[in-house]
């Protein structure tokens, strides 16, 4: 396809023939996915269904856990059906559906954490005016923000890349890229890569602003603060910190990836760096709050044992 076109479809390069195995690729993914949705589907229902975890710690929890279903779910179906498949192809409209899930994830993910950040923030350092300074209405408004921002940039992204001609439809990935997808543009994308710098500098450098701001106050009210103030800041801080790190290696993972050419490394192990971030999180963050916050701990082991609440 060397002269420009409307791409009807687009072809899936980095699969490859496994031959028997990929019922055994298809029963790994399966058996991922399905602990991942029953995993995120439990707390939300624990944190809904119990009103001692109506406070905004858990419902920010609860919109990251309906978050990490959701793009699970713009991942995971369509891997299954391409590990099956022996044509690795999809539509040019359900890969931008798919582009806008994918990124949308990532934008309330990184959002959310950021979010979540500044409510601990309060609850360390300001304990006592937290419930006036963090209220309902609070909460509400941050959580629609969150996503409402998150979705307002990916339609951005969007409405810049659906209408390129393209002189190509060969993505190199598992899974639909924006920035594949431009990269096949046959004419001049500055106006993608200004609104990409545009998008990094406020949005992203924002949340990042946010975020250490928000720990050098605790950091600062730790050092300074009682045994007990640690504890507590070591207790509710560390999963948000973890699942921060680990998401954020992901995305160097996946950026890494995507701006430099990595052919020399084996093609499994290319496919597992750009899934890191997709497949990882939603599993590593029910696992790690779930065992880390021990209201949910107990309310979990309750239920586990039929006991009443």
């Amino acid at each position: 396809m060397s002269n420009s076109t409307q791409v009807s479809y687009f072809k899936l390069a980095a699969y490859f023939d496994t031959g028997v195995f990929k019922y055994f690729y298809f029963m790994i993914v399966m058996s991922l996915y399905m602990l991942i949705v029953c995993a995120n589907f439990l707390l939300i229902v624990v944190i809904c269904m119990n009103r001692s975890l109506h406070e905004p710690m858990y419902l920010f929890l609860c919109s990251l856990f309906v978050n990490e279903l959701f793009g699970s779910t713009g991942l995971f179906p369509f891997l299954l059906v391409q590990i099956l498949s022996d044509f690795h192809t999809v539509s040019a409209p359900f890969c931008f559906l798919q582009i806008f899930c994918v990124y949308t994830y990532v934008c309330v993910e990184f959002a959310n954490l950021a979010v979540m950040s500044y409510d601990r923030y309060l609850a360390i350092c300001y304990p006592l005016q937290y419930n006036t300074r963090m209220t309902s209405n609070k909460v509400a408004v941050l959580i629609v923000s969150v996503w409402l921002f998150s979705v307002l940039e990916v339609v951005v992204i969007m409405s810049l890349s659906v209408p390129l001609q393209l002189c190509g439809n060969m993505i190199q990935k598992v899974f639909c890229d924006n920035y594949s997808i431009v990269k096949l543009a046959c004419f001049d994308t500055t106006v993608n890569n200004i609104y990409g710098i545009v998008f990094t500098l406020t949005g992203l450098f924002g949340l990042i602003i946010l975020i250490l701001y928000s720990y050098m106050r605790i950091l600062n009210v730790c050092y300074s603060g009682s045994k007990q103030t640690r504890q507590k800041a070591v207790s509710t801080c560390t999963p948000h910190l973890l699942s921060l790190l680990n998401f954020s290696f992901g995305g160097f993972f996946e950026v890494t990836q995507g701006r430099f050419n990595m052919n020399h490394l084996p093609i499994m192990l290319r496919i597992f760096l750009s899934l890191y971030w997709l497949t990882c999180q939603p599993l590593f963050n029910p696992v790690m709050y779930g065992l880390k916050m021990s209201k949910i701990r107990n309310i979990c082991r309750n239920l586990a044992f039929g006991k009443r609440m």
